[in-house]
């Protein structure tokens, strides 16, 4: 019992560990947003200095000299080369960013510590109910988030993925916690590590895919024009990269999930046929289990054979983690099936 309630302090030591990541990175992204309106005002300026030199009025001004320095990052609008919009404030600091990364870290092996505690108290793997599915899945989204960004900046996805990480986290504690203990005879199975941990794992990644297909969205709103993302408050999606990146980007962790997902499919099925004697019996979990497949397959052939790409793809990605997270929810909380014993 005492490393059970110690689990339970670590998880909302993980959760608070989160939520000053959320503050970091947004705080980031906010100073991102100040400082394009920063370059928008300084453009003006200069624009209205040449426009009174042109007319013979006011000391001349210096020719344009580009505002990127050697290692700044130029914006993802800007052309290599070109003199930019004039002279602005140099490059805008990202330690915050840098603190949310390691504060997410933290957050991740305070998770996982939580995670192995929780197993050693019940004398089992710990993903055996709904409490432990979101413990562990968050953990894989906060791992895919980090693990990512080890290979290439996404530092953009943080307050997103941190903000659902506590989210879950909090949801986890306040409704759906159940005491550590064992499972029932069914459960007693080496599919129990291999199904259900291949599902948590396909969730997690399906979920940062999920937040990478909201920011393509946004960003191709604000690019198109939109009168509310193209105001000064949503400049900080100019430092994202382009839609296209975001959505090569969600296709590829979506593949990786599908085929996760895939394999949580057939491995059901075998554990069905061992525990009660059938492959399939149309249980609700069974069906939107299929269900979320069905989406993500329709998605990926969509994009791969029929050219769906752009904003279609997205709203697909979006479709599929609302199905997902109503499996996982509305499924186990408002249908009575033969998984409603172990929450899953």
């Amino acid at each position: 019992m005492e490393l059970a309630n110690l689990s339970v302090l670590l998880v909302w030591g993980a959760a608070t560990a989160l939520a000053v990541a959320l503050i970091a990175f947004a705080v980031d992204l906010a100073r991102l947003s100040g400082a394009k309106i920063d370059a928008r005002d300084a453009a003006r300026d200069a624009a209205k200095d040449r426009e009174k030199v042109a007319a013979g009025v006011g000391a001349p001004v210096d020719a344009p000299v580009s505002p990127y320095g050697p290692d700044d990052v130029m914006p993802h609008d800007a052309v290599p080369g070109d003199a930019g919009p004039g002279p602005v404030a140099g490059p805008v600091s990202r330690k915050l960013a840098g603190v949310g990364m390691s504060v997410t870290w933290l957050a991740a092996v305070l998770l996982l510590v939580a995670i192995v505690l929780r197993g050693i108290a019940a004398g089992r793997t710990p993903w055996a109910n709904m409490y432990e599915f979101a413990l562990v899945g968050t953990f894989v989204a906060v791992s895919v988030f980090v693990g990512v960004n080890t290979r290439r900046d996404v530092r953009f996805l943080g307050a997103f993925v941190s903000g659902i990480g506590v989210l879950f986290l909090v949801l986890a504690q306040e409704q759906f916690f159940v005491a550590a203990m064992g499972v029932q005879p069914a459960l007693q199975r080496y599919w129990l590590v291999i199904h259900v941990g291949v599902a948590i794992c396909a969730t997690g990644i399906f979920t940062v895919a999920f937040v990478t297909s909201v920011l393509q969205l946004l960003r191709d709103r604000r690019d198109n024009g939109s009168a509310v993302l193209g105001s000064g408050r949503w400049g900080w999606l100019d430092h994202t990269p382009a839609p296209a990146a975001l959505e090569s980007l969600s296709f590829r962790l979506n593949s990786v999930a599908f085929v996760l997902w895939t394999f949580t499919l057939i491995g059901g099925a075998i554990w069905a046929e061992d525990a009660w004697g059938r492959y399939w019996g149309w249980d609700p979990k069974e069906v939107w289990s299929f269900i979320v497949w069905v989406v993500y397959a329709a998605y990926l052939h969509a994009r791969t054979t029929r050219g769906w790409s752009g904003t279609r793809a997205a709203w697909f990605v979006v479709a599929g983690y609302a199905c997902v997270l109503f499996n996982f929810t509305g499924v186990n909380l408002i249908f009575n099936g033969l998984h409603s014993y172990s929450g899953l």
